[in-house]
């Protein structure tokens, strides 16, 4: 309110200012479906190696391993030696893919968020584990380049999961509301 307006003049401040502003299930309907297709991205240019972080001769489908690149280089952390075992293993492969793709879909669709968030948010951990952001230097000395000890891309991404799960982001421009609806769904809510 400002100098000399009343509370009623105040008040329609306010609600013209409401009536501008952007919807807030519009507003995390959007945010769902671009960070479901920041994960179906990776899949498909790991898959089919458009290019971009994945090179044609290293595509998943070319014979190309999607983990082994990534955690065969792993420099840092406690889990250092955990991910060079892992690196190129079949099963970190299919795991891997399987969850970029799984998560992509169900962001996208709006469906299953509960699910979605618990394992993103795993897979989010085991990379931020493979980056290990607290540490100043690699194991070979170097400096690691990490600019947050703590919160770091993998640490936003997580949160953003949980919480599209937690509003129920999936009911607006999604599936969430008829996937709620199923029988084997309804009763049971961590599968919304």
């Amino acid at each position: 309110m400002t100098p000399g307006q009343g509370p009623t003049e105040a008040a329609m401040a306010v609600q013209q200012h409401a009536d501008r502003s952007i919807d807030p299930a519009r507003a995390l309907a959007a945010l769902r479906v671009v960070t479901g297709f920041v994960f179906l991205w990776a899949f498909f240019d790991k898959a089919f190696g458009w290019g971009y972080a994945t090179p044609a001769k290293s595509a998943w489908v070319n014979g190309g391993s999607p983990t082994r690149g990534f955690l065969s280089h792993v420099a840092v952390g406690p889990l250092e030696s955990v991910f060079h075992d892992w690196a190129g293993a079949w099963w970190a492969d299919w795991l891997f893919m399987l969850g970029l793709l799984g998560i992509g879909l169900a962001l996208v669709a709006g469906v299953a968020l509960w699910i979605t968030a618990a394992a993103g948010t795993l897979m989010l951990a085991l990379m931020w584990a493979a980056e290990w952001p607290p540490a100043r230097h690699l194991s070979d000395g170097t400096a690691s380049g990490s600019s947050n000890p703590f919160v770091d891309y993998h640490v936003v991404y997580a949160v953003v999961l949980v919480a599209l799960a937690a509003v129920g982001a999936g009911t607006t421009w999604g599936l969430g509301r008829r996937w709620a609806a199923l029988p084997w769904v309804r009763d049971r809510s961590w599968l919304r």
